[in-house]
Parts: structure tokens; C-alpha cells; sequence
């Protein structure tokens, strides 16, 4: 607990990465204020645990002289009114990434990275430790119910300088497991004991460009290991091995690639993994494999990885599953469904979810209604796009239009791209996949609106179908809208 309660205000408190640092303020005792244009639960949250919430433009007025440091999403623009004004009355001004990365100096930090799988291996991670008795703070890009449907988990343990990896578990270490996000090389803020690779992949591309600098952020990445740092890096994924097998000049890395441990899909543990784990999918069983190597890093029996992982319940937008009736439209009677909420907004995750759902429901009907995220995602993986969802096993696909990111997309970009042109692409393209679960063109539609959605689905669903909510909009908020 700080001496002086000293005052923080988040700019962008609503997000899902700077909520859950505005929480981990809040429990260690700090006035916390903050501002987004619009409420959510999650700023409805925040302001149930003591934060004095802004809804709507930002102002001036919000930031005032007596406050101590300003934390900023990253997606806030420089010209922003409140970043403006808290320059202007000297207040210490750090984006997500820098205020974190001050916490990763302070804690034995364990970061996981890669462009899928970040939020999941998390999670397990953390509630692995939580099951071995090593208390960690835990921040995470989902909720989890776990921590009581929120994004982060306050371990008890104070602050205090780095320890060094080795030695005992509890009460000599203070524990911090986070995502290490890419966007913007985000991750070069942070200074982790323990990296893990997921995975790498094009993403990003209208800050990266190109795959070849995607590898060489990442190698920096990796770098900021201290000389007893531990990799842990999926062997599956090509982009991976192909920047450690890289020879480097930083000596730093050199030293590091000593410290290597792979996980992999074909290893021993993989088959006992999946039977015990309760989230369908083989990339979950690489995620559980992450985290289980973590645990051995840690020295922790596998006995108690097991039962944790076995325990895991999943978490907010990650194949999470509700039982939802939808009610005819003469509101007469109703027709159960089962209705999948995921994030995926990602080609390569679209495409192990869907394949995740097939196999959980091979006999039933699934749709998948799809929420493109970021123009300029759409844009440039616009090719993937068509090619994952041509060949999907699903029964039918609704795409709906683009979200817009404020403060993410360019105009010239958006001029360019819609949910129209993707919709036409998909029906017109031919799937080189010969097997019969594979999505018709007839059966590809673009709608516009969640009651055009709603609609369609009250008139055309009969029950016991599988309804995927797919993308990392709003669209989530179409499950609780399609029961009223």
C-alpha cells in the first residue's frame, strides 16, 4: 500500500488491457480515474471497485493539477485533449506498454507473446501458479471466471526488486503473468524472466509491413532476457525456430539461447493434455503445452500442472459456450441453441476455432457469424480471409460490417474495403478442399445491423444448431440481444 495515496487517471480505461492495470491500481490502494467515450461492463466494473469513470468525449477538465501519472491506451492519438493538458501541467504521461513494463522491472515477470494463444496460455499459467502456491499477479486481455470475471488477479505479495530465477517459490518471489502484446512492438517495453512463443505470424501489417520485420521486433524481443532467462517456444511454428536458429550479433541473445525449451504437438504429453482438458481444439492443447512447460521451468510437479489445467473453465470470448432460446417470431414458443462466443479475428484463428467446432459438434448444423475487426486487417489479410472461410466446415456464414478501431484505421484504407466486397469474394471463390462440410457460396450472406441478424435468425434457425458469434468487436453482445 503507498504511503501517500497517490492518483492515476487512464485515458482509454475501458480497453481491455488498460482495465485490467487501472484494477491492479485500485487493489494496491491508488485513487484511480479515467476516461473512455463509451461505458461498457467493464468501466461498469471498475466503478463498482472505487474508479471515477468519464463517459464520452474526452476533456480538459478531466485532468486535473493533482494528479500523479496519466496511463494511456496506446490507440489514444498524440492531439488527444486529456494527453494534450496533462503534458501542459507537467503530469508524468506513460502509455500501456511503459506503465506495464514498470511493473515487469519490479516482479519475476512471465511474458507470454505471439500473434495467437497470448490470453488462453495466460490464464493456464497463472492459474497454475495460483494452484502451486506461488500467489502471482496475474494480467490477462479476457476475463476469467476464476478471478471473478475480471482481467486481473492482485497477488498478495508486495512489490519489490527483481529476484533471480532459482531458489524457492513462495514468500522470496513476487509473480507477474502477463500478455506481451506485438502491436506496435508493444513487448520491447517489458522485461520478463520467462518469455513464451506461441506463435508468430503475419499481423499487424499496417505498422510491420512485412513478415521479415515482424521476426526482427521479435529477436529484440527476446533479447531483453537476462543471462539466466529461461524461452519457452512452440517447435511447431516456423517463423519461431527460424529466429532462434538465426545467428545473432547480440550477445545478450546468445547467452539466452542456452535457455531454450520447446514444447511441441507430438510430444509425449500432448495426447494426456487433451483428454484432461476441458476447451476443445488442438491449438488449446499447444497452449496447455506452454503452460505446463512453464511449470517445469518452475519446478513444479506436474501432478499439480495437470489438475490445474484439467480445472481450467476457459474464459470471456474463447469458445466461451451459453444456451441461448430464441423465441419465434409470433413469440409463440422457442427453439434452444447453443451459441459459441470466440474472439477470433484472425484467419489462422478463425480457422482452428471452426475446426475446434466441428470436431466438438460433428453432427450438428453450424453457423458462424462473423465481425471483421479493423479495416486495415480486412484489407490486408483480405486473401486469407476468403480462403479460411471458402474452406470452413460450417453450414452457413453471415458476415456482418467491419467494427471501425478509433484512432487505428486509415481513411484511404476504409475507402477501399467493406463486408460487401468480402461477402462477394467468398461466394465467388472455389475451395481446393474436397469434402462435403465445406461452406457453400449459397450459403455465404452479409447483413448489416444486429436486428437484421436477429431476424434472419428468428425466421430461418429450427433448433439445435450451433451458432459461432466470431470476431473482437461488439459482436459478443449479440448472444444476450438475440434472447430478448
Amino acid at each position: 500500500m503507498p504511503t501517500k495515496k497517490l492518483r492515476i487517471h487512464f485515458i482509454g480505461i475501458g480497453g481491455i488491457g488498460v482495465s485490467a492495470l487501472a484494477k491492479y491500481y485500485l487493489e494496491k490502494g491508488y485513487a484511480v480515474s479515467g476516461s473512455d467515450l463509451a461505458s461498457s461492463e467493464i468501466t461498469d466494473a471498475l466503478k463498482k471497485l472505487g474508479a471515477k469513470i468519464f463517459i464520452g468525449p474526452h476533456w480538459t477538465r478531466n485532468v486535473l493539477g493533482m494528479i500523479d501519472l496519466v496511463v494511456y491506451s496506446p490507440a489514444v492519438p498524440e492531439d488527444n485533449p486529456e494527453l494534450k493538458e496533462a503534458k501542459k501541467l507537467g503530469i508524468k504521461c506513460l502509455s500501456y506498454p511503459q506503465a506495464l513494463g514498470e511493473l515487469t522491472k519490479k516482479y519475476f515477470t512471465i511474458a507470454v507473446s505471439g500473434t495467437h494463444g497470448k490470453s488462453t496460455t495466460a490464464a493456464m499459467i497463472g492459474l497454475l501458479l495460483i494452484k502451486a502456491g506461488f500467489d502471482p499477479t496475474v494480467i490477462v486481455g479476457t476475463k476469467l471466471r476464476e478471478f471473478g470475471d475480471s482481467n486481473c488477479r492482485v497477488g498478495k505479495s508486495p512489490e519489490g526488486p527483481r529476484p533471480q530465477l532459482g531458489g524457492g517459490a513462495c514468500g522470496a518471489r513476487k509473480y507477474l503473468v502477463i500478455e506481451a502484446d506485438e502491436w506496435q512492438a508493444s513487448f520491447l517495453n517489458y522485461w520478463p524472466k520467462i518469455i513464451v512463443l506461441t506463435n508468430i505470424e503475419r499481423e499487424h501489417l499496417d505498422y510491420y509491413k512485412n513478415l521479415n520485420n515482424i521476426l526482427k521486433t521479435y529477436k529484440e524481443y527476446i533479447s531483453h532476457f537476462p543471462k539466466d532467462g529461461v524461452l519457452i517456444a512452440n517447435r511447431d511454428n516456423e517463423n519461431i525456430t527460424k529466429i532462434i536458429k538465426q545467428k545473432s550479433v547480440n550477445t545478450t541473445f546468445s547467452a539466452i539461447a542456452k535457455n531454450i525449451v520447446y514444447f511441441f504437438s507430438k510430444q509425449s504429453e500432448a495426447r494426456e493434455v487433451k483428454k484432461l482438458l476441458k476447451i476443445p481444439g488442438e491449438h488449446n492443447v499447444s497452449n496447455a503445452l506452454a503452460a505446463l512447460s512453464v511449470a517445469r521451468a518452475l519446478k513444479i510437479p506436474d501432478k499439480i500442472s495437470f489438475k490445474a489445467l484439467s480445472e481450467y473453465k476457459g474464459s470471456w470470448r474463447r469458445f466461451e459456450i451459453k444456451k441461448v432460446k430464441l423465441a419465434n417470431q409470433d413469440e409463440k414458443c422457442s427453439r434452444p441453441i447453443e451459441v459459441v462466443s470466440d474472439y477470433a479475428h484472425h484467419p489462422t484463428e478463425i480457422r482452428v476455432t471452426l475446426k475446434a467446432a466441428r470436431e466438438k459438434y460433428p453432427k450438428k448444423k453450424i453457423w458462424c457469424i462473423f465481425q471483421p475487426h479493423q479495416y486495415q486487417r480486412t484489407f490486408y489479410l483480405f486473401n486469407d480471409f476468403v480462403k479460411v472461410f471458402r474452406e470452413a466446415p460450417i453450414d452457413k456464414l453471415i458476415l456482418t460490417d467491419i467494427y471501425d478501431v478509433a484512432g487505428r484505421e486509415e481513411k484511404q484504407i476504409k475507402k477501399k474495403i467493406n463486408s460487401e466486397k468480402l461477402t462477394q469474394a467468398i461466394k465467388n471463390s472455389k475451395s481446393i478442399v474436397l469434402r462435403s462440410t465445406v461452406l457453400s457460396a449459397q450459403n455465404v450472406i452479409y447483413l448489416s445491423g444486429f436486428k437484421k441478424i436477429k431476424d434472419y435468425l428468428k425466421r430461418n434457425l429450427k433448433g439445435g444448431e450451433v451458432v459461432i458469434i466470431m470476431g473482437a468487436g461488439d459482436i459478443y453482445k449479440l448472444a444476450d440481444y438475440l434472447s430478448t
